[in-house]
């Protein structure tokens, strides 16, 4: 069963903000009838509040951290990498329902961003925007086509990455070439790509892995809606590698391009 911690914070901000409320109102009207000691629930929620509430702004508007679970965001992200997600950066949500109150900005072509899986919403996918509302986005022997352009791919060699969630024996390292920025992807030659082309609709984003050959995208289920947008992925600020004995401090504070 999925835990929605969203929601769960948002409750718990909600009754222990009510109880301290309550209690603070009663004793302004009833300050006399009042013991001086103040129930254990009373001091629970008094301080718990505060804290409690400072988390869920912070999380909900500001910036929320996530974990890499796979590889399907490799060379850019390796399973282990904990990242930080700017949840501003697209517009203003409330939390758990999402809906959007402030319009801030809009994802760019080649932005790392975080989303609600259109299949099963309570899932967190992360992938990189390619195909903006009106694009026309093919993908054809390994190139990518957007309005009808393949998009530039410089060959770097074999990818020869280490640390947990590296293993691409034979993986092609290129270096492709988005209008707005550039970025590393990796390729396995001998394994066949789904195909085929699509337009954009409206409202929608397509989706697609550093990791081609093994990433569950758009190509597969589809394009992603605005209101399953979660955020921006801009920051690795921890890396766990169990192959390598822990921390990879060489990956602590990297931006994500």
């Amino acid at each position: 069963m999925h835990f929605d911690f969203s929601a769960a914070l948002t409750l718990a901000t909600f009754i222990s903000g009510l109880i301290a409320g309550v209690y603070c109102l009663l004793q302004r009207l009833r300050r006399k009838q009042l013991t001086s000691k103040e129930p254990i629930i009373i001091e629970y929620a008094k301080s718990f509040f505060p804290v409690l509430l400072f988390v869920l702004v912070l999380r909900s508007f500001i910036v929320e951290p996530f974990r890499i679970p796979s590889s399907s965001m490799m060379p850019t992200l390796l399973i282990g990498d904990f990242i930080l997600v700017n949840k501003y950066n697209y517009g203003v949500r409330l939390p758990v329902i999402n809906t959007k109150v402030i319009e801030v900005g809009q994802p760019e072509r080649g932005d790392v961003m975080v989303f609600r899986y259109p299949q099963d919403p309570s899932l967190d996918y992360i992938k990189r925007v390619v195909g903006l509302p009106g694009d026309k986005v093919g993908y054809y022997d390994k190139v990518l086509y957007i309005n009808g352009e393949a998009i530039e791919q410089n060959d770097l060699g074999l990818y020869e990455g280490l640390g947990q969630g590296t293993s691409m024996t034979n993986a092609l390292l290129k270096r492709e070439q988005l209008p707005s920025q550039q970025h590393d992807i990796l390729m396995m030659p001998e394994r066949p790509s789904i195909e085929g082309e699509v337009i954009v609709p409206a409202g929608h984003y397509f989706m697609m892995g550093d990791n081609r050959d093994n990433s569950n995208d758009s190509r597969y289920w589809g394009t992603v809606p605005e209101e399953n947008i979660v955020g921006k992925a801009f920051m690795i600020w921890m890396n766990w590698d169990s192959s390598n004995g822990g921390i990879d401090f060489k990956r602590l504070g990297s931006t994500i391009n």
